[in-house]
């Protein structure tokens, strides 16, 4: 039964490939090719043994191979019989100086070199900054450089990333994530750019360009590879679970999840990572319509595919839409998969030569794969300079990618209510408290020195970094810290707090004038980050409980990667500060913005939850948000949320004018005025959203279809234009399979939130 479901499955998908071949008009590609570098890739490729080719696709981690710093004996001789292509991971687990990893991927370079003539496509996980390597610099996580709504800054860590990356030698990194945080179940939510699919795109985009610098084909060495991840769907678990089935419809794939890839791919991005998971009972690694049709075919993208962990073993062991390991490798390769993320034996190797020998994959599909192998480490310039020295890199780890860090943190914490009792004086008295005021480590997240974290607590890596109460102790002048409630910062439960000095802070807390309480979530990342429950901790809630029933004004400082449910002690609270993961320097920056020596500019890349089974997104569909329903029964389906979408309060205030709304050659232009109104400088995201008054098929109320962050003066009037297309417009209809665009009027919302709409307009198209 399994076998001959297995050969429908197979059969299925060859058939979708061959009409895709077959039906798909060809395109411009995505990346204009380099007729010198396929000249030198077809004349490599002619060489090479089928075992060499299927080498190019094999990548196994470093830990497979090498004892720390040292490639073993065993580890050689499995490059060389393997003729191993890719090795990822850093080496140990924990971050290396950029010295041991020139040394460590010179010795590999020079290795792959006797066994294949090719060098080495080394890859790490450097998800915010070089996370993984020593002395190196960490900007805030994903989800604040979107909550900055600043494209600069994502461009900015994309180019400090690469030029890091490179001075330790490394040329490739799975970054940036792109799945939509659309449920905040999801343990991966804070590595994504949020729930909205035009911020994903604009933040993706950006950030792919400053690592890869402006021309794909030629890298060069202050730049390197980027790798967008989870193609895709991968952000909206049915369960919330991390690596668990999707349900997404035909639709929603194509508009929402699809779309920011789609952006990348076609602004350079020269590697995509597949998501783990499966959708409507289809796991991504074989789904031949997705990976051929959709990225290789119709976008005519001819970058490389790459596995995630272990996951071709998993459509045999996991999925079970294999009936053995070697069949889910006919099934992932003929889909469309170019490397195999293995990744601690090479079995796979044995049993993709096995299928080439056995006409199950054909020597097409395998030239296909390692051409893409081949073209992208010719791109990376690495057969010419395989390899980069620290000596090079003068900024590495300094001042001017400090400061960087410093203003992307800066722009990325989100006041989330403000009573008016900040900005602080600088004399006033403050209890700093929470298990989250003296940590460096929750301040970084995962990804950080170590896997799920843990690193960034360690002194040595980060000693010369402040935590919140370190900040604030320099900041003002009469700061007391007493923690109330603590995380084992080493421990390999984050969920884990303790309640050891509450009646302590108490008592600090009536001799203070504000209570600063730091609470939130420990790092987590990936599987080990699934949580039954997004109410923030019992000991928090107490301790902020027994905080606010001294008087003193409370302003509660969350650190988080996803949103806890704070309803029950919100209204406690003077003042609320969203802080998520802002980084290294994510404290001093708070410290700056409590003290109003700068203006808070973010916005809420998300939707902030009030209750636990109650989640939404601000492009909801109309039913989803309805009161009585006229002569029946409360339909009782009303939105009700913490903060929406796009929320984020500043020190001055900001007036909008009536919008201007008309035709253009491409579509519409929209123009709005934004005054300035309070004593303040400050930073205000302008919004543009979009609905569609009628329509064949139910679209969204709204959607983000642009953002544009001005500074104001005092006063100062600018006024901010939005051009819209056509293109921009349309939505995916599964029946026809195909984008559809609809004349009708369209109104135009601009405003400072997705609730916050200051000035609507309607146009018809």
């Amino acid at each position: 039964m399994i076998m001959k479901k297995n050969r429908f499955f197979a059969l299925t998908a060859a058939i979708v490939a061959l009409a895709s071949c077959n039906t798909t008009p060809k395109v411009a590609p995505a990346i204009p090719q380099d007729e010198d570098i396929e000249a030198k890739v077809e004349k490599l490729l002619k060489g090479m043994t089928l075992e060499e080719k299927i080498g190019q696709m094999t990548q196994i981690t470093s830990t497979a191979i090498a004892d720390g710093l040292d490639i073993t004996p065993a580890g050689d001789s499995i490059i060389r019989t393997y003729k191993v292509g890719s090795i990822l991971n850093t080496p140990g687990g924990v971050a290396q100086t950029p010295e041991g990893y020139d040394k460590f991927i010179q010795e590999l370079n020079r290795i792959t070199f006797e066994a294949t003539g090719t060098p080495t496509l080394y890859g790490l996980d450097h998800i915010h900054g070089t996370s993984y390597v020593l002395g190196g610099t960490l900007f805030p996580q994903e989800i604040n450089i979107a909550a900055s709504f600043n494209r600069d800054h994502a461009y900015n860590m994309g180019l400090v990333t690469a030029y890091e990356s490179r001075a330790a030698n490394v040329p490739w990194t799975f970054s940036p994530t792109m799945d939509l945080g659309r449920n905040p179940e999801w343990p991966r939510m804070w590595e994504s750019f949020g729930e909205d699919t035009y911020v994903n795109a604009q933040m993706a985009v950006a950030e792919i360009r400053g690592m890869q610098g402006e021309d794909p084909n030629h890298v060069g060495p202050y730049h390197i590879a980027a790798c967008a991840k989870h193609f895709m769907g991968y952000g909206v678990p049915v369960t919330g679970q991390d690596r668990t089935p999707a349900s997404i419809a035909a639709s929603e794939l194509r508009e929402k999840h699809f779309e920011p890839f789609k952006e990348a791919m076609q602004a350079g991005a020269l590697s995509i990572m597949v998501n783990s998971a499966s959708n409507n009972g289809m796991p991504f690694h074989c789904n031949t319509e997705l990976l051929t049709q959709w990225v290789k075919e119709e976008l005519n993208w001819d970058g490389m595919i790459v596995t995630d962990w272990a996951d071709i073993n998993n459509l045999y062991t996991r999925e079970r839409v294999a009936s053995s390991k070697k069949e889910a490798v006919k099934l992932a390769i003929n889909a469309g998969i170019d490397m195999a993320m293995v990744p601690y034996e090479c079995q796979f190797a044995i049993d993709l030569k096995e299928l080439v020998e056995e006409g199950e994959v054909s020597m097409e599909r395998i030239d296909d794969a390692a051409r893409r192998v081949l073209r992208l480490k010719y791109r990376l310039g690495l057969f010419d300079k395989p390899d980069t020295m620290l000596e090079d890199y003068p900024e590495f780890g300094g001042e001017a990618h400090a400061k960087l860090a410093y203003e992307a943190a800066l722009e990325s914490e989100v006041l989330l209510k403000n009573n008016g009792i900040l900005p602080l004086q600088k004399n006033v008295r403050i209890l700093v408290t929470g298990p989250n005021a003296n940590s460096i480590r929750t301040l970084n997240g995962g990804w950080s020195y170590t896997w799920q974290g843990e690193g960034a607590s360690i002194p040595e890596y980060t000693d010369k970094y402040n935590t919140i109460y370190e900040a604030l102790s320099a900041k003002f002048d009469n700061v007391t810290y007493v923690p109330g409630v603590e995380y084992d910062l080493m421990s390999g439960n984050w969920k884990f707090d303790e309640a050891t000095s509450i009646k302590e802070a108490v008592a600090a807390a009536r001799k203070s004038d504000v209570i600063v309480a730091c609470i939130g979530e420990n790092t987590y990342c990936e599987t080990p980050g699934n949580d039954e429950d997004l109410d923030l901790s019992d000991n928090q809630i107490q301790l902020v409980k027994a905080l606010a029933a001294t008087g003193r004004p409370v302003i509660l400082i969350l650190n988080e990667g996803r949103p806890r449910i704070i309803r029950e002690i919100e209204p406690l609270a003077t003042a609320i500060v969203d802080i998520l993961l802002p980084g290294n320097y994510g404290a001093d920056a708070l410290a700056t913005l409590l003290a109003g020596e700068a203006n808070f500019s973010a916005k809420l890349p998300f939707t902030y939850p009030k209750y636990t089974n109650k989640f939404a997104v601000y492009d909801y569909k109309p039913a989803e948000n309805q009161g009585t329903m006229e002569g029946v029964y409360n339909y009782n389906a009303v939105m009700d949320v913490q903060w929406p979408f796009g929320h984020g309060l500043s020190y001055t205030t900001f007036e909008y004018g009536e919008s201007a709304c008309k035709k253009s050659g491409k579509g519409a232009m929209v123009t709005v005025k934004v005054t300035n109104t309070g004593s303040r400088e400050g930073k205000e995201v302008v919004q543009l959203y979009i609905g569609d008054d009628e329509s064949s098929l139910v679209r969204p109320v709204k959607e983000l279809k642009g953002f544009k962050k001005v500074s104001l003066a005092p006063g100062e009037t600018k006024n901010v234009t939005f051009e819209v297309t056509k293109d921009m417009l349309k939505f995916y209809d599964p029946e026809k399979k195909d984008w559809v665009f609809e004349p009708g009027t369209f109104t135009f919302h601009v405003g400072a939130a997705s609730d916050d709409i200051r000035s609507t307009a309607k146009l018809t198209l």
